[in-house]
């Protein structure tokens, strides 16, 4: 069965890669028994030697079908016309011009659009049909002429149904190619969006340990020979704050290797399980570092969704991050619970000697996560030099993601970066 299919396919394919030797040896296909009947004879008819007659209508039946892709209208034309000739002369029609005629028509109407195919076909049916009442000596109802229009009908039917169906595979392939395109597309931009997504994650996690870590190294290097004393808590707080940033880069990497680690079961978490409870913690880890921060809460605190409760953390942790590094040293937290989400500020002085600007992947980052919940994000200096970071990411009824990034590139406008 296989093997069959494999030799179906590969002598298909031969025809498509050479149609005019196919409609060659088609053509010797039917003049050839067509002639050997003329030769020997119609029922009760003595056999006959061919006339000059005969071997022209099938030299024009062999060009014409040999060449019925490339000169289908031409060929039909011509061929209906010498079919009238040799009705007009012999009185009667040449089966091989008939037999010609009804290949052209099939062709016709398979390449050309239906309008110009049954049009092309009343007309020089017609024509055809009158020639056999005028000049065949027969009526409109003679079963030659019915006969006549019956074949070249069928012929165009045939040829019609034929171009629908090749009308109707492209567009299902040119379908299933858009979809496949479209799938295609939809994981490449799910790999990107995952790239981001892990990014953002790595560069929120490491930032705020690494400048923990550069701020204690640097305190315990000018403290080492004044306050040797002082040296071990400074060492200490770097220790714990290299086991905080390894475990979590830890638990992003997870993330990678997930999709290989799973066997069928559930997915692990994917995500670090921070949120606003744990907002203690680093206020602890910021003020070792030498950061003072004035911190204030409105409102109720109360569960909020996880993906909320993260990216109001990571925005918080990123911003202190920001005011530790590029600050005086003091910064104002104000988290508002409110009624639709909840609502944070962060405010810092910044130091007249640093850069105007950093990479901007900290703001770039905090921006994109209030975008993921519905939310929106302003970051930028003030007339009095203070850097301020505000953001409002709402708990419920989150707007889609189209609404949030046209928020937040409205807010945009005006910014100064600084990460």
């Amino acid at each position: 069965m296989e093997l069959g299919e494999v030799r179906e396919t590969r002598a298909w394919q031969a025809v498509r890669r050479h149609p005019q030797l196919c409609d060659a040896a088609l053509a010797l296909a039917v003049v050839v028994p067509v002639i050997l009947a003329v030769r020997r004879g119609g029922h009760g008819e003595e056999p006959r030697m061919l006339g000059t007659a005969d071997m022209i209508a099938a030299a024009i039946g062999f060009v014409a079908i040999a060449f019925r892709r490339r000169f289908t209208l031409a060929g039909l034309i011509l061929t209906t016309f010498a079919t009238i000739l040799f009705t007009v002369q012999q009185g009667d029609r040449q089966p091989m011009l008939m037999i010609a005629l009804v290949l052209l028509f099939f062709t016709h109407a398979a390449w050309a659009d239906r309008r110009t195919a049954w049009l092309t076909a009343v007309c020089l049916g017609a024509v055809v049909c009158l020639s056999g009442v005028i000049w065949a000596g027969g009526s409109w109802y003679a079963p030659e002429n019915l006969g006549a229009l019956a074949w070249i009908g069928m012929a165009t039917a045939v040829g019609d149904a034929t171009r629908s169906r090749r009308a109707y595979v492209a567009e299902v392939e040119e379908r299933a190619r858009r979809a496949e395109q479209s799938r295609d597309e939809e994981a490449r931009r799910q790999v990107v969006e995952e790239r981001v997504r892990i990014a953002r994650e790595l560069h929120d996690v490491v930032a705020h340990h690494i400048a923990v870590i550069k701020v204690q190294a640097t305190g315990a290097k000018h403290i080492l020979h004044l306050r040797p004393e002082q040296v071990a808590p400074a060492l200490d707080h770097i220790s714990r704050s290299s086991d905080a940033v390894l475990k979590e880069i830890a638990s992003v990497v997870g993330l990678l290797r997930s999709s290989d680690d799973l066997d069928g079961g559930e997915a692990p978490a994917t995500e670090p399980t921070r949120g606003l409870a744990r907002l203690s913690g680093l206020l602890d880890d910021l003020a070792a570092a030498g950061l003072r921060v004035d911190h204030h809460r409105l409102g109720e605190a109360r569960e909020l969704p996880a993906l909320v409760d993260l990216a109001a953390f990571r925005i918080a942790q990123e911003a202190l991050t920001n005011a530790q590094k590029y600050g005086d040293g003091t910064a104002r937290l104000t988290v508002a619970y409110t009624a639709d989400g909840v609502t944070l500020d962060i405010t810092n002085q910044v130091r007249p000697d640093v850069p105007r600007s950093g990479s901007g992947y900290g703001i770039i980052g905090m921006r994109e996560r209030a975008a993921s919940t519905g939310g929106a994000l302003t970051a930028g200096p003030d007339a009095n030099g203070r850097f301020t970071v505000h953001t409002d990411l709402p708990s419920a009824d989150l707007p889609s993601r189209d609404h949030a990034e046209r928020l937040n590139a409205r807010a945009v406008d005006g910014e100064q970066v600084l990460s």
